[in-house]
């Protein structure tokens, strides 16, 4: 099974060939991306991307990759320059499709909206029906007059009521109405929201109400109101969060336990000093740019390290270009079964050991036993 997933095919030439001298480079040292990442301070997820294809690799990653593997940076950092020249005009080529689908999307939603004001227009143009005479000489003041959406001459208004502008209180109804009674609740049918016969009120410059410079006026209006409410409601929620703030500062303030000095530690760390005695630094945190290589020592071309923590309080032993059976240990500077620790290299090139807690990475030392018989420790 190859150990390298294929560049994908969109990939610019020159980022193709940057990715692959990395994958060299990589192949070449012997180690596993782990221990890349181990010894750069970058990520695994971050190299996994760079080597991928799916992301360019930062200039100092290229600097930390180049003195892991023993490479001149000179020639590593014009292909790079190369490369993010490449990926520039890819981003570029990218946003600019991005941006023309996006104006034609718009050119059409505008096109179908200059095609609906047409038949809204043509359809308030239309003449009034007799029956609208007949409620104006009537006064509009019963319910007669008023027999629905439709109005009475049976035609459709081509958009839904509006609510009208606010008027003053109004005047009792005619004692013409249909029932004659000018308090009723059937008496005010005239100042209702179709106007005198049902019919939608017009505007001032005698179109139908629902023209559009009438609906952008409510559009921008309504759109307005949102963002007032929205602003008030991020204010008060940014002055509530403000005082609860202060609340729980003062509330932990009395009440200081012996474990705030775990709620110290980085984001990330799961334990420190003698809570990370046998566990495994990479997975609570205690490794990448946290930690730091205090010795070193090499047994032909396998080299052990003593890996450090200051964070953690906790030290590691790590061996690489490594065999199978080979093995490696830590002893730190106390006693007890949680003073020393193993690791065994079984597929890959490299391993480490669990952790063991102490003060300095000078007060751990590592030893090695190849599976060929020689053996080898830090000083």
């Amino acid at each position: 099974m190859p150990r390298w997933k294929a560049l994908p095919d969109e990939l610019d030439p020159q980022v193709r060939e940057f990715a692959s001298q990395l994958r060299r480079l990589v192949d070449r040292s012997g180690l596993s991306i782990a221990a890349v990442s181990d010894r750069t301070g970058y990520s695994k997820t971050s190299w996994e991307r760079y080597l991928n294809g799916r992301l360019l690799a930062p200039k100092g990653a290229i600097v930390a990759l180049a003195e892991v593997t023993g490479t001149p940076p000179v020639h590593l950092i014009t292909m790079w320059e190369l490369a993010e020249r490449a990926w520039s005009r890819s981003e570029q080529r990218h946003d600019m499709t991005m941006q023309a689908i996006r104006i034609s999307q718009a050119r059409a939603a505008l096109g179908e909206l200059g095609q609906n004001p047409g038949g809204s227009s043509k359809a308030s143009k239309a003449p009034k029906g007799k029956g609208d005479g007949a409620a104006a000489r009537n006064g509009g003041g019963g319910i007669g007059s008023a027999t629905g959406i439709a109005g009475p001459a049976g035609v459709s208004p081509t958009v839904p009521p509006q609510r009208p502008a606010p008027s003053p209180a109004p005047s009792p109804s005619p004692p013409g109405g249909a029932f004659g009674a000018p308090s009723s609740s059937y008496g005010d049918v005239s100042a209702s929201a179709f106007g005198a016969g049902g019919v939608p009120p017009q505007g001032e410059d005698g179109g139908a109400g629902a023209s559009p410079d009438g609906q952008r006026r409510r559009r921008k209006l309504t759109m307005f109101l949102a963002g007032t409410v929205g602003a008030l409601v991020v204010i008060a929620a940014a002055v509530l969060l403000t005082r609860g703030g202060d609340d729980k500062k003062d509330e932990a303030k009395p009440s200081a336990t012996p474990s705030s000095s775990r709620a110290k530690l980085p984001a990330g760390v799961e334990c420190s000093g003698k809570d990370c005695a046998g566990k495994d630094p990479e997975n609570m945190g205690c490794g990448g740019e946290l930690a730091r290589t205090m010795s070193r020592a090499t047994i032909g071309k396998t080299v052990i390290e003593v890996r450090f923590s200051k964070v953690c309080g906790a030290a590691w032993a790590r061996i690489t270009q490594a065999a199978p059976g080979d093995t490696v240990e830590i002893t730190g500077g106390g006693g007890g079964a949680g003073a020393k620790q193993k690791g065994t290299v079984s597929k890959n090139f490299d391993a480490y050991t669990p952790m063991v807690a102490v003060k300095n990475g000078t007060a751990a030392k590592a030893c090695a036993t190849l599976a060929s018989g020689q053996t080898g420790c830090t000083t």
